[in-house]
């Protein structure tokens, strides 16, 4: 089992359970009832797939794609488990989408996804192929980094120790979509028509320890900063880690999110 999928497999649940309600707001946004066909572009564990297939039943269909073999099996053991019924779920590189029918869907779903990809616009173009002319397509993209705590409190504690690279939005990661007038601009780019943008915050961690706070904050996002380092320097940021988060802790719980912008946007029909 790869890392990635080890460290998915202890968050998996508790992820799912913070971020649910994004979901269900890209289904809501999506217009989905039943009988509609769903693309959902790094499904991943399954979110939104499995809601979506849901919301479709029991006449509709939804295809959920991913690079990685390993989470998709994840989302085959929730869907079996939820006996969840018109869910395929195929490995697939979404630049191109070989093999994924053109003009099918009523309706693309893409979850914190297409900001991770080489050529995210390649991607976008596929997905309106993809789509019935007509067709929409839901995404959740996470805002400027200050907003987004997950990040900007692990960051902020190891800055006030040293020096840190700048966050590069140009190259594939959490915040290559941060603003939203790149988001418009690629979405122009390959035909699609942005009618709905919203924000709201989400958590996306829950920790009732130190510990717990630490451990999570290591597996995303903060190792590749600190695995070089000294333990001396290492065990600095945890401190400063724990003070930085110390505000924020409520009721004997300490949640971490970020604003995400849903994007909604058409294929012109």
């Amino acid at each position: 089992m790869s890392d990635c999928a080890s460290i998915w497999r202890r968050y998996d649940a508790d992820e799912r359970r913070l971020t649910g309600a994004v979901s269900e707001r890209m289904l809501d946004l999506g217009l989905l009832r039943p009988g509609m066909q769903v693309l959902d572009i790094a499904t991943g564990r399954g979110e939104p797939a499995i809601r979506a297939a849901k919301r479709v039943a029991p006449n509709g269909a939804v295809l959920g794609v991913d690079v990685a073999a390993e989470l998709l099996a994840m989302a085959a053991e929730r869907a079996a488990d939820e006996d969840v019924t018109g869910l395929e779920l195929r490995v697939a590189d979404a630049h191109s989408l070989e093999g994924v029918p053109r003009g099918r869907f009523d309706v693309a779903l893409a979850r914190w996804g297409l900001m991770y990809f080489d050529d995210p616009i390649a991607a976008l173009d596929s997905i309106r192929l993809a789509l019935r002319p007509g067709g929409r397509l839901v995404a959740a993209f996470w805002a400027e980094p200050e907003l987004v705590d997950y990040i900007h409190v692990p960051r902020s504690a190891l800055a006030s120790l040293m020096a840190l690279p700048p966050i590069d939005e140009d190259v594939p990661g959490t915040f290559r979509y941060a603003h939203r007038e790149r988001i418009e601009r690629d979405l122009a780019s390959v035909g699609f028509l942005v009618n709905h943008v919203e924000e709201r915050w989400t958590p996306v961690m829950e920790a009732s320890t130190d510990d717990e706070l630490i451990a999570w904050t290591r597996s995303f996002g903060m190792q590749r900063l600190l695995v070089d380092l000294p333990d001396p320097m290492q065990r600095a940021w945890e401190r400063r880690l724990i003070e930085t988060a110390e505000p924020l802790w409520k009721d004997g719980r300490l949640r971490l999110g970020g604003v995400t912008r849903l994007v909604v946007a058409d294929r012109p029909g």
